[in-house]
């Protein structure tokens, strides 16, 4: 892991020497720049995770990196990470209600958005399969146990609003008619 890390700071040094002002930086200071690029990044996360911006940052790592990897696994070959990224969108789904409906009381929790950010990554992170425990562990038994109630409000919701298309159209062109004459 050290030598991993070692490895990717001299990447970043690499990247950050194209940038006259990242040597004036490091001779000023001291330090070498990829570290203080690394510390600024990590304030600016701590800055965003603690303050106003915690919500973006956690709309960020909750949708858009996962909206990537949805992307990347729709284009590929194997259909196995499609099933992944499509039982993250289920429970990023669940959790998503259920948070407005008890939002009051979260934001009251201190550091809220330290832990969301820690569950979103847990949902995301393909290692830990975060999404797919909690899934087949929870929401795959519920989601069954109501299956079948849900489909028949769907259908009905489905037929009165193609109903109200319908009868809608209809208004409409009998108004239409009605000008013509």
């Amino acid at each position: 892991m050290a030598d991993q890390i070692k490895l990717q700071l001299s990447k970043l040094r690499i990247w950050l020497d194209k940038y006259p002002a990242m040597k004036v930086l490091e001779e000023k200071t001291h330090v070498p720049k990829e570290y203080a690029v690394c510390g600024a990044g990590v304030l600016v996360f701590l800055f965003l995770l603690f303050s106003n911006g915690a919500g973006f940052l956690c709309n960020v790592i909750g949708f858009l990196f996962p909206a990537y990897y949805s992307f990347k696994a729709i284009e590929s070959p194997n259909k196995e990470d499609d099933k992944q990224w499509l039982v993250y969108w289920v429970v990023y789904s669940f959790f998503t209600i259920i948070e407005a409906f008890v939002s009051v009381i979260l934001y009251w929790i201190p550091f809220y958005y330290a832990f969301k950010l820690a569950f979103l990554v847990y949902l995301g992170y393909p290692g830990w399969n975060g999404a797919t425990l909690i899934y087949n562990n929870f929401l795959k038994g519920v989601l069954q146990k109501y299956e079948s109630t849900v489909d028949a409000h769907l259908d009905a919701a489905k037929a009165s609003a193609a109903a109200a298309v319908a009868n809608a159209s209809q208004s409409s062109g009998e108004t239409d008619i009605k000008k013509k004459n």
